[in-house]
């Protein structure tokens, strides 16, 4: 392990345009939990499948049931930046990191102190009236005891997230192409590079270094020059 972090902080103090890729396993540490891990959404009962439950059609048909479910599992009050993004920030700020591309949607990377934040699935901090478009905070959703509806023109009001059935912004993608295929060095960490399109961005890697830091397996550990199984905040967090 020792010798996989060293090797690792040789390869960033050697890049000059890092790009990191993350998922769900980025923000368990901060108590966050993730979808597809032994003890995650996807392996928990619920009257509904948790993938049908965040399906756009689940949404239009049945606001009241994908709001309990929101409330009760993708709302975690409280929640703080770990050393994962702390580190991503200052890496930020002294001029190494130029993106992180998130698969994430609880804002913890700006929270953080991350700028320049693409948000693949959204985030959870907007939300807007789908009848007339009327923008509201995190606040107002959160504290709502029913369906949120838009005080202008009483349309639900829906988390500014990527549901299942619906595409990825084009232009987040565009940006997300254009940082990885402009970097010398990528991480990925916390992910199980298991959901499409947006693992297929790092095809579009074209730099020296490629990293992988993820507690399990994936498909693409063959593709990276180091892979380290251990917790993204644990490792980071041995990082200067």
């Amino acid at each position: 392990m020792e010798d996989k972090i060293a090797r690792l902080q040789r390869m960033i103090d050697e890049s000059q345009r890092v790009v990191f890729f993350g998922g769900a396993g980025v923000s368990t540490e901060s108590g966050i939990p993730d979808f597809r891990s032994v003890d995650g959404l996807y392996n928990q009962k619920y009257d509904y499948p948790p993938e049908e439950i965040l399906s756009h059609s689940f949404f239009t048909r049945y606001p009241d049931e994908f709001y309990r479910f929101y409330r009760d599992k993708l709302i975690v009050r409280g929640a703080k930046p770990n050393a994962a993004h702390k580190y991503l920030a200052e890496l930020e700020r002294r001029g190494k990191l130029w993106a992180v591309i998130t698969q994430n949607i609880d804002g913890l990377h700006q929270a953080a102190g991350s700028k320049n934040v693409l948000e693949l699935h959204g985030t959870l901090l907007e939300n807007y009236c789908v009848r007339c478009g009327r923008r509201f905070d995190a606040n107002y959703v959160q504290n709502a005891t029913e369906t949120p509806h838009c005080d202008k023109c009483g349309g639900v009001v829906r988390p500014d997230i990527v549901l299942y059935e619906e595409g990825l912004d084009s232009d987040v993608l565009t940006r997300s192409v254009t940082e990885i295929s402009r970097a010398d060095m990528m991480i990925i960490g916390g992910t199980s590079l298991a959901v499409y399109p947006a693992a297929g961005l790092v095809h579009y890697f074209r730099g020296k270094h490629l990293v992988l830091i993820n507690k399990t397996a994936t498909p693409m550990d063959s593709m990276a020059e180091l892979c380290i199984a251990e917790k993204i905040g644990e490792v980071f967090g041995k990082l200067r």
